[in-house]
C-alpha cells in the first residue's frame, strides 16, 4: 500500500532547479548546434508531428519512453544514441515538458542535454527549417532513426 507523501516542493521550484542544469537554447541556437553535431530529439506525440510537422534530422523519442531509450545500459536503448558526451537538445510543443526531460537527462549523464525555449512553435515562427512528418516507425516507439526530409 502506498503512503501519501506530502509534497516538499512546488512546481515552480522543480522547474527553476531544472532550468539550471540544463542548456536552454534559443530556436537559432537549437539550429545552430545541430549542425555542429547537436542531435535535436522530438519528444512530441504522433498526433503533434502529424499536425505540425518535424524538424528535418531530428529524432524522435515521445516523452513517455524517454529514459528508456537513452539511458546507458537500457536495454530498449536507442542505437542512435551514441555516448554520454552526444549533445542532445529536446524539442516539444511549446518548451514547457523539455524543461524537466532535459533535466532527467542530465541526471542519467548527458551532462550537456537542453531544450529549445519556445519549442516547435517557437522553432516554426523563427522561419526554421520544417517538413511533413513520416508515418510512424514500425515496433517499439523511439527506436527509429532520425527523420528525414
Amino acid at each position: 500500500m502506498m503512503r501519501a507523501v506530502a509534497c516538499t516542493r512546488t512546481l515552480e521550484e522543480l522547474l527553476t532547479a531544472a532550468t539550471a542544469r540544463i542548456a536552454r537554447l534559443e530556436p537559432l541556437e537549437a539550429f545552430a548546434a545541430a549542425a555542429d553535431g547537436a542531435l535535436i530529439v522530438d519528444i512530441r506525440s504522433h498526433d503533434s508531428r502529424r499536425r505540425d510537422g518535424i524538424v528535418p534530422g531530428s529524432l524522435h523519442i515521445p516523452r513517455t519512453v524517454l529514459e528508456w531509450r537513452v539511458a546507458p545500459g537500457s536495454v530498449s536503448r536507442n542505437p542512435h544514441i551514441a555516448a554520454l558526451e552526444q549533445r542532445l537538445v529536446l524539442l516539444c510543443d511549446h518548451g514547457c515538458s523539455t524543461v524537466l526531460a532535459a533535466a532527467t537527462l542530465v541526471d542519467l549523464g548527458f551532462a550537456s542535454a537542453g531544450d529549445v525555449i519556445g519549442g516547435f512553435a517557437a522553432w516554426r515562427g523563427a522561419g526554421l527549417p520544417v517538413a511533413d512528418a513520416p508515418p510512424p516507425a514500425a515496433g517499439l516507439p523511439g527506436m527509429g532513426a532520425p527523420d528525414q526530409p
